[in-house]
């Protein structure tokens, strides 16, 4: 987060310890991957770092879960296998609404 984003946050919680994924891209690399959801929430302004982020966008929740639900196809093939687990969705939604 900071060094991307420049950005201090909480402590994350674990909300999706268990996600795993593996993919064969178009050239034939295969990706095995180990990675679990956490969330947390910014306590300082976005710093974004320009020599690693080309561009973004700052989201509700529910409007990223929307985009993913209407257009799969433009976010990461394993944000969209996360976000289709039913209570990893309960869990982030759960934890969006407490402010």
């Amino acid at each position: 987060c900071r060094y991307e984003l420049g950005v201090e946050i909480t402590p994350p919680e674990s909300i999706y310890p268990d996600f795993r994924y593996r993919a064969t891209d178009p050239n034939g690399i295969v990706e095995n991957e180990v990675c679990p959801v956490f969330a947390a929430r910014t306590t300082s302004a976005l710093q974004i770092n320009d020599d690693e982020v080309m561009d973004y966008q700052w989201c509700d929740l529910a409007d990223v879960l929307h985009g993913i639900d209407a257009t799969p196809w433009a976010f990461s093939p394993w944000m969209v296998m996360q976000a289709a687990n039913s209570e990893a969705r309960k869990l982030l939604s759960a934890f969006a609404q407490h402010n």
